[in-house]
């Protein structure tokens, strides 16, 4: 299972690196499913399930809407692919970077301790998610509908942002 963790890991960086490195709106948001589907398999290991389920649903869910809409803006007749050489660059530059990052802690960190949600699967009496799901709707109920209108209040400036007859903002582009 440990294994399994540090490849979703490895996805996630892999994932936010071809987001970041990447201008062009159709592959940077495949490279958001990756790192998105990624970071739920680490939530996952570590025990959080519907908490990772939740946040593929919603996060997918709404935020693809807004890059399907830049990417419906931003439509290029030959966008960037990953093997042009400025991508390339930015890959490297970026992989470079995690590299030294993660060398300057390398000493510090113990692989023993990062144990996974089933390594004492006989110890719990129940799932750490089960009560989460409860206090998420009982005490956080209020944040819940707070996010949900910040959706809604995103999804409605992106269609004002994007609207057609050149009265949107950024048509004039």
């Amino acid at each position: 299972m440990f294994y399994l963790v540090c490849l979703f890991l490895l996805g996630l960086v892999l994932g936010l690196v071809a987001v970041a490195s990447n201008p062009t709106p159709y592959y940077a948001a495949l490279g958001l499913v990756v790192a998105a589907g990624a970071g739920c398999g680490v939530l996952v290991g570590h025990g959080g399930s519907f908490l990772s389920l939740v946040l593929f649903l919603i996060y997918l869910g709404g935020m693809l809407v807004v890059f399907a809409y830049s990417a419906a803006l931003a439509a290029e007749p030959f966008p960037e692919a990953w093997g042009d050489r400025s991508v390339v660059g930015y890959v490297l530059i970026y992989v470079l970077g995690v590299g030294l990052v993660v060398q300057g802690f390398w000493g510090g960190w113990y692989e023993g301790s990062w144990v996974v949600v089933d390594g004492f699967k006989e110890f719990f009496m129940l799932r750490g998610d089960t009560s989460g799901v409860a206090l998420m709707y009982s005490f956080g109920g209020g944040l819940l509908v707070l996010c949900a209108w910040v959706l809604l209040l995103t999804l409605f400036v992106v269609l004002e942002l994007t609207r057609g007859l050149s009265r949107g903002a950024l048509r004039a582009v």
